[in-house]
């Protein structure tokens, strides 16, 4: 059964659709079969494979009119399929929320093809909303990118309640499998500060590698492409590709 892993942080702009891009695209391209879950309505990990969400997608599949399989196609990159999104998913806060079970149904559809895969990424929207909690229902562990910036930590306790309370009710096994801190500039003494307090609370659980400030990393979107496909040589594809190791070191 695939490594379920939900990608979350309530706060924008933190590195949440970078980190579920690339560090799917690393994996793959280590030979680990993974599938990135768009579960964002804003659909920006959709576009930033280079990918239109076209029915059917996620929406379709937690509806229950196609089966989890129908809505998956394959990337441009090696090894890395989505479950794509589009606006049609915001249907979800109205329609599925009061329906018994509801905070399962992400769990269920990846039921149906987590057998064939190593990793499963879910790219989780800016909030704590009701995509959010189903995410984090259908995961096995947490994975939360850390924007090393002012204000960055106030709202990680909000997200580590959030944890905990879908922990005591719909999904007792779900862990934290680290903090990655992301946008980090050398250059700066805030990001120091911010790494270091980050170190300090959440000891062994922050990752040994740090995901820098990188205008490649912001560029490579509009491309449509993970980060190896348009600089392999950068600083932000070399972060990458330690994380997936990293990653895959934390699994072991």
């Amino acid at each position: 059964m695939g490594r379920v892993v939900a990608i979350v942080n309530q706060k924008g702009g933190v590195g949440k659709t970078t980190t579920a891009i690339n560090l799917g695209a690393a994996l793959g391209a280590l030979e680990k079969r993974v599938l990135l879950v768009d579960c964002d309505p804003q659909g920006n990990a959709t576009r930033g494979l280079g990918q239109a969400a076209e029915e059917p997608n996620l929406y379709h599949a937690l509806a229950g009119e196609c089966h989890a399989q129908d809505a998956i196609r394959a990337t441009s990159f090696p090894n890395l399929d989505l479950l794509a999104s589009n606006r049609d998913l915001v249907g979800v806060e109205v329609e599925f929320v009061g329906l018994e079970g509801w905070e399962q149904r992400l769990r269920g559809i990846l039921a149906q093809v987590s057998a064939s895969y190593d990793t499963i990424l879910l790219d989780c929207p800016p909030s704590l909303g009701h995509l959010t909690v189903n995410a984090l229902g259908a995961a096995d562990e947490v994975l939360v990118p850390l924007q090393c910036e002012y204000y960055a930590l106030e709202g990680i306790s909000e997200l580590m309640a959030t944890v905990e309370r879908v922990r005591g009710g719909v999904n007792p096994r779900l862990a934290i499998n680290g903090i990655l801190l992301t946008m980090y500039d050398d250059r700066t003494n805030l990001s120091k500060d911010v790494a270091e307090e980050a170190k300090n609370y959440f000891k062994a659980k922050v990752y040994r590698t740090i995901v820098p400030r990188n205008i490649r990393l912001a560029e490579a979107p509009s491309h449509g492409m993970p980060i190896f496909q348009y600089d392999i040589a950068c600083r932000g594809a070399k972060a990458y590709l330690a994380l997936a190791q990293e990653f895959l070191q934390r699994a072991a």
